[in-house]
This record gives C-alpha cells, structure tokens and sequence, in this order.
C-alpha cells in the first residue's frame, strides 16, 4: 500500500469515527385513564405506566395526562380511535361498539396467567383489527368483581325480582335474569336516585364507593361475579410509528410480564374498600351456598347468550372456551 493510500484510508476511518451515530429519538405517546389519577382503581394504571416508562427509558414513554376530567370516560376509546390522545386505559364495555368482543374478558373466573396462555390476548389484537385502535394489552383486575349495592336488603335472589337496578351493558343481562329491571343513569345522579327510592340499587365493583354512598346503601350482596380488568388501545397510526422491534419488546413486556404482576396486587386494594363499606354502615350479606352456584351460574350463561347475540357464534364460543377454567 502506497503512502497515499495510507494516507486516505486513515482520513476515510477518522471521517467515520467522527460523523454522528444517529441515535432513535424516544417516542412519547399521550395517555388518559378512566378514572383520575387519585382514585384507587387508578392503582393499577400506575403501576402499568411507571413501570413501562421505567423499562424503556430513552426509547417509549407514556405522558399520562389524567382521567375523564381531560377526557369524558366513556369517549376515551374513541379520542384513541380518532388520534385526540394516543392510549385510553379504559373499561372493555365502554368501546363495545367499536369492537363488541372486548367485553368478553369480564366474563370468566380464570386467573389472568390461565387466560393469556390460551391465547386470548392475540385474539383480542386481531378483534381489534380495522377499528382504529391496537390492543396492547389489560390491566387485569382478577379479585375485583361486581356486586349489587341495595337501597333494602334481600334474603334470598328471589327478593331482586321487581327492584329497580341501575347497571351497565356488561352486567345488564345479569340483573334482566335475576328478575331486576336495569335502569341506565349517570354515576353522579346515583346518590339522590337511591336517597329519593328512584332506583332500589346499583351494580358496582368494590373499590372507591365506600363513602361515595354512606347513608343511602344498607347492603352488599357477596360474593361477586364476572371479574374486572381495563384494556389499554393505542392509536393505530401512533402504534404504527413505533418500530417493529420495538412493538415486539414493549408487547411482551406487557402481557407476560407486567400484567401478571398488577393481577397480583390487588389484594390490598380490595381488603381496603371492603373495610371502607363495613366502616360506612354497608352490610355484607354473603348468599348461602346453594344460592351462589345459580347465582354465578347465572351471571355467565346470560353474558355469553348476549355475546353470541353479537358477534359470530363461531368466535363466541372461542373466546370462551379460552377464558373457561
């Protein structure tokens, strides 16, 4: 080698050392959360948030922004959808019109860990396909579960027939079987709808109400049924500008590793809100045996007969075949 090509060689790999390394530039996304950040179901989707902004620092973070006081709840799903906000941390039966199979996940008594080695989290990713929105993944909420919360107590299922009980889609087929009438009505108009005997109850799960409703709910009925959990929908287009190996990482983290964690870490939670309603003068009526086999036996025949009303039967019975026990 010549002095001169030496020479241009050393010029050629001192130029490379000295350009610039493109670094990625870190991705943040804008998130809302179905209830403020100070309330206790938010537990979870701080959890989730921390923890994601955490493991990758420097590549995706999640700005979360607030609650329905940003966003109205029930909208968040469609912000996601139409690109007002990037993710919604939102109730599953809330975007039922968007994607009617996501409210499928209430309706088991699996554990989170059974229901996502079965596959339902790629069933629900390619459910979501064509709406708008990517599903990325739950927050699962396996404890939490639904109860009625009653102006009067009963002493047996047979003393709902009649009574007035403000619901929700999810848990509406459940109080049309128990014999009650479902009654739709905003959450801030329960209080002097139960004070002034309008309605006779509400469907609620555990956590947040101890006080909310102190002086106008004499009983809880125990155990509940169907479970919780929130999904997490990002806007296609913004999930679209993620690189894929990226997508891949955050997708796994998410499902197989902080999901099963926040399924976990209820407990607390829970024990917290029941011991709010006990302090707040609410009775807990547990139903004898004999009554809670037809009771959750009930509540999941007449949530699958209204899903099968609403998507393909074929998918149906998949689904639940994947969140059976």
């Amino acid at each position: 080698m010549t002095m001169k090509s030496l020479l241009t060689s050393f010029a050629a790999v001192g130029a490379m050392m000295m350009a610039p390394v493109a670094v990625a530039e870190e991705i943040t996304m804008n998130a809302v959360t179905m209830t403020p950040k100070t309330h206790n179901l938010s537990h979870g989707f701080k959890i989730f948030i921390d923890e994601i902004n955490a493991k990758f620092e420097g590549e995706f973070q999640i700005n979360w922004r607030g609650g329905p006081e940003v966003i109205q709840m029930f909208g968040q799903a469609d912000a996601a959808r139409n690109g007002a906000i990037d993710i919604a941390f939102t109730d599953p039966s809330f975007y039922a019109g968007l994607v009617p199979a996501a409210k499928t996940r209430y309706f088991t008594n699996a554990g989170y860990d059974g229901v996502n080695a079965a596959g339902f989290n790629e069933k629900m990713q390619a459910l979501h396909e064509g709406s708008g929105l990517f599903y990325l993944g739950a927050v699962p909420a396996s404890e939490i579960k639904f109860h009625f919360y009653l102006r009067e107590p009963i002493e047996t299922l047979e003393d709902l027939k009649g009574r007035r009980i403000r619901s929700f889609p999810t848990v509406q087929p459940m109080v049309e079987a128990l014999g009650a009438a479902p009654l739709v009505l905003p959450i801030g108009e329960i209080y002097t709808a139960m004070e002034r005997g309008a309605i006779d109850g509400f469907v609620f799960g555990p956590v947040g109400w101890g006080d909310q409703f102190k002086g106008v709910v004499k009983q809880v009925v125990t155990p509940g049924f169907y479970q919780g959990g929130f999904n997490a929908v990002v806007n296609q287009d913004a999930w679209n500008e993620v690189p894929e190996e990226l997508q891949a990482r955050i997708v796994d983290f998410v499902r197989n590793d902080l999901a099963p964690r926040i399924d976990a870490s209820w407990s607390g939670v829970i024990s917290d809100a029941f011991g709010e309603m006990e302090a707040a003068g609410y009775a807990l009526y547990d139903l004898p045996a004999a009554e809670q086999e037809k009771y959750q036996g009930l509540a999941m025949e007449s949530a699958w007969e209204t899903v099968a009303k609403s998507i393909d039967p074929e998918t149906a019975a998949e689904l639940r075949q994947m969140l059976s026990e």
